[in-house]
C-alpha cells in the first residue's frame, strides 16, 4: 500500500527512514532497520578514524544485505572535520547512499554523482529544499521545528513546513520531525511527503546502542521535556532537559561563548551519558515525539506495528487511494 517514489528510488520495502543520530547509528541499528524494509544510516562522525568508518561500513554490510546510507553533517563543528576524507571513504566503500544535512551539499555533488551516489539533502526551510533540488540532489528530507538536533531558526512545525516543501520542489520528499508511529507515517503522506525520518523513536529500540537508563529516560519523558540550546549562537539544539542542558542555558543567558561551553556541548559528553547511564551528565538530543515512547521493542517489531497502524488508519478513514506517488500541484509558484 505504500509504495512511494522513495521506496521506489532506494529500493526499500516501506516509506521508513532511520535517522542519522550521533554515535547511536552504529552497524547493529543501522542493519536491523534496513532488514525490517526500511533504510538505516550510519552517521560518519560518529567514528573519529576514516578506518573506523570504512570498518563499520564493512560490519553493516556483514549484516545485512539490503540497501542503506551514510550521514555526513556539514555544520560547524568545535574540531575540524575531514568532509573530504569522509566522503572518500564512503564512496571507495560501495555506499551509494548519502544523506547530508547543515549547509549546502554543492561542493560535493559532482563527485557524489559521479560516483553513483544518491543524496538527500536533510533542511530546515523551504528556500534550502529548493537549492537541494536545483544542485542535483534526489531527494530532500525536511525537519519540523519539532525534531532533535538542529531545527534551524524559523520555528516552523512540521504541519505547515511538510505541504509548503512538497509544494515547492519536484522531488520526493521525507518528513522529519514528529514522527514515530503510524498515525504519524499517513499525516506524513497526507501531507504530501513520500517517507517519514524516525531518530528518537529509534534510539528507544533494543538494537540502539545506550546504556538501559538512558532508554528508561525516554520512556517517562513528556513532549515537554525538552529544551532549545545554543539559540544565541544561532546554531539551535533540541536536547533532552536535564542539569547538563539547564547549565548550558544559563551560561547562554550570561553571554558565554562557545569556548566557554565546550566542555558542556563537546560530543563526548554525550558518549559517555549514552555508556555510563549516568543521565544528569551529557547532552542528549532528542525530539518532541520522545512524548509518543512508551516501551522499548525490537526494530523489527516497531517497523511492523507501524505500518499496520498505518494500514488501519487508512482503512478507517476510507483513503487508500490517497497514498499514491504525489506531484507538486501545477499551480504552485516555483
Amino acid at each position: 500500500m505504500f509504495t512511494t517514489r522513495i521506496t521506489e528510488l532506494f529500493g526499500i520495502k516501506h516509506p521508513i527512514i532511520q535517522g542519522g543520530m550521533m554515535w547511536i547509528s552504529r552497524a547493529e541499528l543501522v542493519a536491523a532497520v534496513s532488514n525490517a524494509g526500511g533504510l538505516g544510516i550510519l552517521t560518519a562522525f560518529t567514528f573519529p578514524t576514516l578506518e573506523e568508518l570504512a570498518a563499520e561500513i564493512r560490519k553493516t554490510r556483514q549484516l545485512t544485505d539490503k540497501p542503506f546510507g551514510v550521514n555526513i553533517t556539514l555544520l560547524p563543528t568545535l574540531r575540524p572535520v575531514d568532509i573530504d576524507g569522509y566522503l572518500d571513504t564512503v564512496i571507495s566503500s560501495g555506499v551509494r547512499i548519502v544523506e547530508t544535512a547543515g549547509r549546502s551539499p554543492e561542493p560535493y555533488m559532482e563527485r557524489l554523482k559521479a560516483a553513483g551516489v544518491k543524496v538527500i539533502h536533510k533542511c530546515t526551510a523551504v528556500r534550502f529544499a529548493r537549492t537541494a533540488q536545483r544542485i542535483g540532489c534526489d531527494a530532500v528530507s525536511i525537519d519540523g521545528f519539532e525534531c532533535a538536533g538542529h531545527p534551524g531558526e524559523e520555528d516552523v512545525t512540521s504541519l505547515v513546513l511538510i505541504p509548503l516543501t512538497a509544494d515547492a520542489v519536484d522531488i520526493p520528499v521525507i518528513a522529519s520531525g514528529g514522527f514515530g508511529d503510524g498515525r504519524g507515517l499517513v499525516a506524513a503522506l497526507a501531507l504530501g511527503a513520500e517517507a517519514v525520518n524516525m531518530g528518537t523513536r529509534f534510539m528507544a529500540t533494543k538494537e540502539a546502542p545506550g546504556h538501559a537508563r538512558v532508554k528508561e529516560l525516554l520512556l517517562t519523558a513528556s513532549e515537554r521535556d525538552t529544551v532549545l540550546l545554543l539559540r544565541s549562537f544561532r546554531n539551535t539544539m533540541r536536547m533532552l532537559k536535564n542539569p547538563t542542558a539547564e547549565k548550558v542555558l544559563e551560561l547562554e543567558k550570561q553571554g558565554a561563548d562557545i569556548h566557554q561551553l565546550e566542555s558542556l556541548i563537546g560530543g563526548r559528553a554525550g558518549l559517555k551519558m549514552l555508556e555510563s547511564g549516568d543521565v544528569d551528565s551529557g547532552l542528549l538530543s532528542v525530539g518532541q515525539v520522545v512524548g509518543l515512547i512508551h516501551e522499548i521493542p525490537t526494530v523489527k517489531d516497531l517497523i511492523d506495528r507501524t505500518i499496520r497502524e498505518a494500514e488501519e488508519v487508512v482503512s478507517r478513514i476510507g483513503a487508500g487511494g490517497l497514498f499514491q506517488p504525489l506531484r507538486s500541484p501545477t499551480d504552485v509558484k516555483k
